[in-house]
């Protein structure tokens, strides 16, 4: 069941993207002891800060977007048995945009 949940102001909700399994050395690192992924999917946004003339400023990012952000930032929730993480846009370090591949 999808559950639609709209952040206020500048806020953002981040679905954490769980990177795969990673075997350094041959050892296997357990979960408990495995860092949680500082890398989600944008899943919605709000509409923006208003500045001080009361206008709205849109936000950088959008629906669909893979971004990084820092390891302490936002707030978790659990929404219909998911984890999300909501931050506010500034927590945002960067969009990862991959490259397409071109042929020609």
């Amino acid at each position: 069941m999808e559950t639609n949940i709209r952040p206020l102001h500048d806020r953002v909700i981040v679905r954490r993207i769980e990177e795969t399994e990673q075997v350094r050395g041959g050892i296997i690192i357990p979960d408990t002891a495995k860092e949680k992924p500082q890398q989600g999917e944008v899943i919605a946004v709000g509409e923006g800060k208003r500045d001080k003339d009361g206008k709205r400023i849109p936000l950088d990012v959008k629906p669909g977007d893979r971004v990084l952000f820092g390891k302490y930032s936002g707030t978790e929730v659990k929404i219909d048995d998911e984890e999300l993480l909501i931050l506010r846009e500034d927590e945002i370090l960067g969009i990862v945009e991959r490259a397409e591949t071109k042929q020609g």
